[in-house]
């Protein structure tokens, strides 16, 4: 299994959104980097949902429900889209502060490459962030 963050702006798509559909595709990706991480998807993989903007915290969690295929929505055959289904949220949520403050995460691309909006999160990542929220 795999651990994975994808960013999304609030406003537009928020994980309670995600929640209250229970099921979606997640779409909109169109940097080469964060496509070539969700080609790397598979079911059963693990992501957090971070919401960006005025938040930039990782507020909930989701499942991958089916691997990388192209967006049905659009006609570019280079953008891809990923079904998922919503997991729980965070106790609390876990703020991009908090994660550069603690000085655990400077190899991580979410301090590193901010704009990146698809990443992964190695286990040790994962289990930190759901162990401070």
């Amino acid at each position: 299994m795999n651990y994975w963050l994808l960013k999304t702006e609030p406003g537009e798509y928020s994980w309670q959104d995600l929640k209250n559909e229970g099921t979606d595709c997640w779409d909109g990706v169109k940097g080469s980097g964060a496509l070539k991480h969700m080609r790397s998807m598979n079911p059963g993989d693990k992501a957090f949902i971070y919401h960006t903007g005025k938040e930039r915290a990782i507020v909930g969690t989701a499942t991958i429900t089916r691997e990388a295929y192209p967006d049905p929505n659009n006609n570019d055959e280079h953008l891809l889209v990923v079904d998922l289904e919503a997991g729980p949220a965070l106790p609390k949520p876990v703020n991009l502060a908090e994660i550069k403050q603690s000085g655990d995460f400077t190899d991580w691309a979410l301090v590193r490459q901010p704009r990146l909006s698809v990443m992964p999160v190695s286990k040790e990542q994962w289990n930190a962030i759901n162990n401070w929220a």
